[in-house]
């Protein structure tokens, strides 16, 4: 005989467990502390074997029969409903794991020890607004260039055009390390430049050379901070990037070895750099010692 929801909802737990059949292999289980579970019973392959199917009342007798007969049709097209739910249990595993943001994040982790600290915020923050909302749970071997231009286009028509490069940029070094790890077979990303609009080329501004006999006069009669002066000196002597002389420290110079060590933290590319010293970049050093050496 059947059983009905009342029968279900009024099960009360004895000593030991017992079992309350439904037909078909179904039935609740109920335990002595109240529990109650649905199980299915099945054989297959001259075995009999025990199909979990959840936990009453969030399964109630209708979801359990539901399972029942999908189990059923399982088993008539030869399968085993057990195994057939371990594969999609580990499916799901599969596809979490080769999420693009999980892939993304894990991109991230590894090429962050040599990026500067706010370029790496700056990478994940465009992940996390403009591209995980879209299609960070998608599997990447799913993910199809057009779903992709959808999304890079939803930037460009923001007008964020720097932005929109770094994060193609990003997507697509992201699809490569998917690619080289063995989680995806191509990378939708790599042709998608030519079908969206590039940022104007912006050029910072700079002297030619028929100006600079008259910009080092004008600098030999600044009259304000010294500091400033030799700064300017020093970076048309030495080349580096303002930054890098801006934030440089006494530490970093070695008179003796006429260089000076630019720490890998500092470098934008996350590499030490050596600078030459020349006489007239001594000479510029040490008097800005006399000024600045107290300090760092």
């Amino acid at each position: 005989m059947k059983l009905t929801a009342r029968q279900v909802d009024t099960a009360k737990p004895k000593e030991k467990p017992y079992k309350l059949a439904d037909g078909g292999g179904l039935y609740l289980l109920v335990n002595p502390n109240g529990a109650r579970y649905w199980r299915l019973k099945y054989r297959i392959a001259g075995k009999e074997k025990l199909l979990a199917l959840g936990v009453y009342p969030d399964i109630s007798l209708s979801d359990a029969r539901t399972k029942r007969n999908e189990a059923r049709r399982t088993l008539s097209d030869g399968n085993d409903p057990i195994e057939e739910k371990k594969a999609e249990k580990a499916a799901k595993a599969f596809a979490v794991s080769n999420s693009f943001e999980s892939i993304a994040i894990e991109w991230h982790e590894h090429k962050r020890p040599n990026w500067s600290k706010g370029y790496a915020e700056d990478i994940l923050e465009y992940l996390k607004k403009d591209i995980f909302p879209y299609i960070g749970k998608r599997a990447v071997t799913e993910i199809k260039p057009a779903e992709m231009l959808a999304v890079l286009r939803k930037m460009e028509q923001r007008g964020v055009l720097d932005k929109l490069k770094k994060t193609r940029q990003a997507c697509r070094q992201i699809f490569t390390y998917a690619v080289i790890t063995g989680r995806a077979e191509f990378n939708p990303v790599t042709d998608l430049a030519s079908a969206l609009k590039a940022p104007k080329q912006k050029h910072f501004s700079h002297l030619l050379a028929d100006q600079m006999n008259a910009f080092l006069v004008a600098l030999a009669g600044y009259s304000g901070s010294e500091v400033t002066q030799s700064a300017t000196r020093l970076l048309m002597l030495t080349g580096v990037r303002t930054i890098e002389l801006r934030e440089s420290e006494w530490t970093e110079f070695d008179f003796d070895k006429d260089i000076w060590q630019i720490p890998a933290e500092r470098m934008k590319m996350r590499r030490p750099h050596i600078v030459p010293l020349s006489n007239q970049v001594k000479a510029i050093l040490i008097k800005l010692h006399s000024i600045t050496g107290r300090g760092k």
